[in-house]
């Protein structure tokens, strides 16, 4: 596993953080007229935010052991794994540019599971407390989303729960930006990353880094 993987996840993150907005642009804004009139907004934003990281890392270190267990039951030397990861990467950078997005079919996958997660969320507003911040961000760290699942898929690649937590805890500091700045009103600067120059860039950036992974493996060498 290289530090590239570590990078590619954080550029992932901060480019889908604009996705983010979207998805979860509504509920931050929420989120703050739920939290107490004279709470301190920095303390509840920020528990509410490393809730939402504890569920991608706690899903990374998952994800991560269940590709130590399919990586010892593979037969062949091929290294499987590391193929799909590759090939997310190149679908990630076509999806944050615009060109496909077919990995929004992946939200399909997780709206189950949060059809019965969402109703436990709404039982903790009014946000009482950081900690009860910090369940409510966890529990949407759930929220179907294509981009965290086919990041998880780096997570499965790495075949450990400790670096598949670390590519999701890179993944989610990568959101962090945006959605910092809705929280603390800082709306006018979200054009900047909202972008389409912005995406293309980092789309760009993601495609070599998929490329560089693939010549790694194309000459042998441990990702």
């Amino acid at each position: 596993m290289t530090e590239l993987n570590f990078s590619a996840a954080f550029l992932v993150g901060l480019a889908g953080s604009v996705h983010c907005i979207g998805m979860c642009g509504g509920v931050v804004s929420a989120f703050s007229f739920a939290t107490p009139k004279h709470a301190n907004k920095e303390v509840y934003a920020f528990a509410y935010n490393t809730g939402r990281i504890f569920t991608y890392a706690v899903l990374g270190a998952f994800t991560g052991f269940l590709g130590s267990i399919i990586s010892s039951a593979n037969v062949t030397d091929i290294p499987i794994l590391n193929y799909i990861s590759i090939l997310f990467l190149f679908l990630l950078a076509f999806y944050i540019s615009d060109v496909w997005k077919g990995l929004s079919h992946l939200e399909k996958v997780g709206s189950v599971i949060w059809r019965r997660i969402q109703p436990i969320s709404k039982k903790l507003i009014p946000i009482k407390t950081p900690f009860h911040a910090f369940i409510y961000g966890s529990l949407w760290g759930f929220l179907p989303c294509g981009l965290i699942y086919s990041s998880l898929t780096w997570s499965l690649s790495s075949q450990s729960a400790w670096m598949g937590a670390g590519m999701m805890l890179a993944f989610g500091l990568g959101t962090l930006p945006a959605l910092i700045l809705i929280s603390f009103g800082f709306q006018s600067l979200l054009p900047i990353m909202q972008s389409r120059k912005t995406r293309l860039f980092v789309a760009f950036l993601l495609v070599l880094s998929a490329i560089f992974l693939l010549y790694q493996q194309f000459q042998g060498t441990v990702i």
